[in-house]
């Protein structure tokens, strides 16, 4: 397939602001691929490979600008006035090309099997000579290319893509484009336990629907983790949970999945990222703790403290998460321990359709105990009371809360998804709505007086997982320190657009647009219907939707979090249903 049709359909994305808009021209250009499917749908999501195989392409500013100049016969500094001018440098090399195509006739037509070819060897370009060996390989690719192709692959280089496409999208093109009448849950499912969306592509294109679904958990490829809802008190969970529930403690560490076979012990983040080399005491320990064929454990890696046992938040054990150097001293400064609570393969045998109190208990049987791993600690109960004090023996024991888990058996693992198997109850959710929330970034308003020359404020969004589209639900401008604040138009500068995304729904007009990249923490003091918000719109109201009142950020940005990870719309209007109960309950006389 010629890339310039790529680059051609990518035009056509980045332009349009309607989401069915977007699939029907992913469907389209899916279908056309032929044997380029599957590297074609690794460009669409501006990779070359799965998150798991740790391929990373991302090309620093200064490479490509330095490549550019030498293409063009313009200095350095000529090019950074020109990306400064244009806020992208796809455009930049767009321009240069133009040019440069006008007078020469040595450009052939690229294949997507060229680009895709060329962007992996200049991934793995490394040693002595390797940046001028990438900027080679990056300049042949904008030479023999057309304007456009050099505008996209100068984009894909970068990181940079920007189409305004998720995977959710994607997968919907495809079972349009080869599956059409197939369940696109039963495919996002299979996709959670399987995140290699070239893999799904070849699988529905061969027909081969039946495998792909029956696929499962498989060692050394990362699962997504399966994830929880919220509710405010322990009188819902219980009542939603059929009257008993397993509930465990919630710790505040590093969502921590571990794959072993083979000997060989590979660990990987909630976000599918291989983690292992961050993390060596982790395998050491594994090796030494575990004796199966193969396994996948789901878990917690939390830091803490060895003399006392007291246990650190999370912050600690981000400091170890993509560190290359001073791993020694990080582990004697921040020990690890991992608190494990699943398990979904053991020995040639997928668990995640087994029900969680069998799992539980195949987890338990298959080690002792040790400073380096431990089970989470849990009880099973009917009883308010009995939670009540499990909870606070939780809260005293470092930890943010507790999770309620499904006992009957319909508690199968459901990888990347939410739903009420599970719940979590943390300190902020009691009482009043004085909650932690994980939000997208969507917008930003300007700032005046002190704040001139930064943003006043963020558009925040929710994610509404059936529609796939970010909706938001506040403003946010407290809760930031100066240098966060005035740091906050070059941290999301890569993601700003010109228009509105089009996958974000929102009634207001911000400044400036963000494509949905960036979570971050915020606490809210309540849930109020608003006119002016989309988030759950109709839903409680007609004519408005919800809205967080008084946020504040908190200071924490969610990296471990893409933005299908943020807290979503549907967890909104159920915590919004909550507050109206207990205000309403504590309301009536005693």
């Amino acid at each position: 397939m010629l890339f310039s049709e790529v680059s051609r359909r990518f035009d056509e994305l980045s332009k349009t602001r309607k989401r069915l808009e977007l699939t029907r021209i992913l469907v389209d250009l899916l279908r056309e691929a032929g044997d380029d499917l599957k590297k074609l749908t690794y460009l669409i999501q501006g990779k070359l490979a799965p998150d798991y195989m740790g391929i990373e392409l991302g090309l620093a500013d200064k490479l490509i600008i330095s490549a550019l100049a030498g293409i063009s016969g313009k200095s350095d500094a000529d090019i950074q006035g020109m990306f400064l001018k244009a806020g992208d440098l796809g455009t930049v090399a767009r321009e240069i090309a133009m040019a440069k195509s006008q007078n020469s006739l040595m450009s052939r037509e690229l294949t997507v099997d060229d680009v895709h070819e060329a962007l992996m060897r200049l991934a793995m370009v490394k040693g002595e000579g390797s940046v001028r060996n990438k900027i080679r390989i990056f300049q042949d690719l904008i030479l023999n290319g057309n304007p456009e192709d050099a505008q996209y692959i100068t984009r894909i280089a970068t990181g940079k893509l920007r189409l305004g496409v998720s995977d959710a999208t994607i997968l919907d093109a495809l079972v349009q484009a080869f599956a059409e009448g197939s369940h696109s849950e039963e495919i996002q499912e299979a996709y959670n336990f399987h995140p290699d969306i070239g893999y799904v592509a070849q699988m529905l294109r061969d027909g081969q629907i039946g495998e792909l679904l029956e696929a499962g958990p498989t060692p050394m490829i990362p699962a997504k983790v399966m994830l929880a809802e919220r509710l405010p008190d322990i009188g819902h969970i219980l009542e939603k949970m059929g009257g008993s529930a397993a509930f465990e403690y919630k710790y505040d560490g590093m969502r921590t999945q571990i794959h072993f076979q083979s000997g060989k012990v590979r660990i990987f983040s909630r976000g599918t990222e291989e983690t292992t080399a961050n993390f060596p005491d982790i395998v050491k320990s594994f090796l030494e703790t575990f004796h199966m064929d193969s396994c996948i454990l789901d878990g917690e890696a939390v830091p803490y403290n060895p003399e006392t046992g007291e246990l650190y938040p999370f912050q600690m054990v981000s400091q170890r998460r993509g560190r290359k150097y001073d791993l020694d001293r990080m582990q004697e400064d921040v020990p690890l321990v991992v608190f494990l609570f699943d398990i979904i393969y053991l020995d040639g045998k997928p668990l995640h359709r087994t029900g969680y109190l069998e799992r539980r208990k195949v987890l338990e049987s298959i080690f002792k105990p040790s400073d380096s791993f431990k089970t989470a600690t849990q009880i099973i109960s009917s009883s308010i009371e009995e939670v009540e004090k499990f909870f606070e023996e939780s809260i005293n024991s470092g930890c943010e809360g507790i999770v309620a888990k499904n006992i009957s058996q319909e508690s199968i693992y459901r990888a990347g998804a939410r739903g009420w198997l599970w719940i979590k109850l943390k300190r902020d959710y009691q009482s009043s709505f004085e909650d932690t929330l994980d939000l997208v970034i969507v917008g930003a308003f300007g700032g005046h007086g002190r704040r001139k020359g930064t943003y006043g404020a963020l558009l925040m969004a929710a994610y509404n997982k059936e529609k796939d589209v970010f909706e938001s639900v506040c403003k946010l401008g407290s809760g930031f320190t100066d240098e966060v604040l005035f740091n906050l138009p070059k941290k999301l500068g890569d993601y700003s657009v010109d228009h509105k995304p089009a996958r974000v729904e929102t009634l207001m007009e911000p400044d400036v647009w963000f494509e949905p990249h960036e979570v971050i923490e915020i606490k809210g003091s309540e849930i109020t219907v608003s006119p002016v918000h989309s988030c759950a719109f109709g839903m409680v109201e007609e004519g408005a939707g919800l809205a967080i009142r008084f946020p504040r950020f908190t200071g924490r940005w969610r990296s471990d979090k893409t933005p299908e990870d943020a807290t979503t719309s549907q967890e909104i209007l159920e915590m919004y249903h909550s507050q109206k109960k207990s205000m309403k309950g504590s309301s009536e006389p005693s």
